[in-house]
């Protein structure tokens, strides 16, 4: 009668914790991906050739920017910054994640930029929307944003012959106090890795950083996409790790180097995997996953964010 009583003590306990732990927010699955949004002659575009991608990928040497370089960089991360400001903005239950991918695009093109993603490696939309357990590279579509969710958009712009990259979440309505405290120990992530970037530093200090600042608040540190140079390439040397690996860049930053950081904080587990539609990447367990990101540029002070 004891070891009754005990076992339905103990089955009423688990059912009450997975109640009160149960999943809050929807899984988010692709939806309807409506025609790419047009591109005005007179707009300035990147190369996206397949030979310049393999070049870019063959370069091992970082670039170290000139005045002029730097000058046009924060240009280009001005413009991103005042997008993505926009985007936030018009986050709220009942909009689409395909209406922000149209503000972003036409707000782009109205600072006479270029939206970086767009026909990136075949990309076809202006931003990434990703949403929930979506960790990275969503596809904006006709999904409706509901009251809970949580939205991270990742705007690029190419402008002045240079890119800017910068990313952050935000809350949908009312959210839950681990969703806030999840965007809220993201967000501390990055600016503790910006704030140890200086001459001589070593890139694995931004891993090592992240990766612990994240676990001493409860969540893992997604392994899987990793911060990069940025310039007039969209993507190059360095490779930023935001944990602790072997294959961190073992080269000291310089004065002049950019590059973003942009870390993703999970929930639960760090595994992930990709979707059918080739970009659209997902935790693997459901779990909600949180991004920010900047582009850092290193000084002879220390560093500075160009968005």
């Amino acid at each position: 009668m004891r070891f009754s009583l005990s076992c339905a003590n103990m089955w009423n306990s688990i059912k009450i914790f997975f109640q009160q732990h149960a999943r809050s927010h929807k899984l988010v699955y692709p939806g309807t991906v409506s025609r790419t949004l047009p591109i005005p002659d007179h707009i300035q575009r990147p190369d996206y050739s397949w030979k310049t991608l393999k070049e870019q990928r063959k370069c091992s040497a970082i670039e170290i920017k000139n005045q002029q370089q730097i000058a046009h960089m924060k240009m280009a991360g001005s413009v991103a910054r005042h997008v993505l400001n926009l985007a936030k903005s018009h986050v709220q239950p009942g909009v689409t994640t395909e209406a922000i991918d149209r503000l972003v695009h036409e707000e782009i093109l109205s600072n006479g930029a270029y939206p970086s993603p767009l026909h990136y490696k075949g990309f076809p939309k202006s931003c990434c929307t990703s949403v929930n357990n979506v960790v990275c590279h969503g596809i904006p579509d006709d999904r409706q944003l509901s009251n809970g969710d949580i939205i991270n958009v990742d705007v690029t712009v190419y402008y002045k012959g240079c890119h800017g990259d910068t990313s952050d979440t935000f809350a949908v309505g009312e959210i839950d106090d681990s969703a806030k405290h999840l965007i809220a120990t993201t967000q501390e992530c990055l600016r503790l890795a910006i704030k140890n970037c200086a001459p001589g530093a070593s890139f694995k200090v931004i891993g090592e950083l992240i990766e612990d600042h994240a676990a001493k608040n409860g969540f893992s540190v997604c392994r899987d996409y990793i911060g990069h140079g940025i310039g007039s390439y969209f993507h190059g040397p360095p490779n930023v790790w935001h944990v602790r690996t072997p294959r961190t860049e073992q080269r000291l930053m310089e004065s002049g180097m950019t590059f973003t950081i942009e870390p993703i904080l999970i929930e639960g587990s760090a595994k992930t995997k990709v979707l059918a539609d080739g970009w659209t990447v997902v935790t693997k367990d459901g779990s909600r996953s949180a991004q920010a990101e900047h582009t850092v540029l290193v000084t002879d002070l220390g560093s500075a964010i160009l968005t």
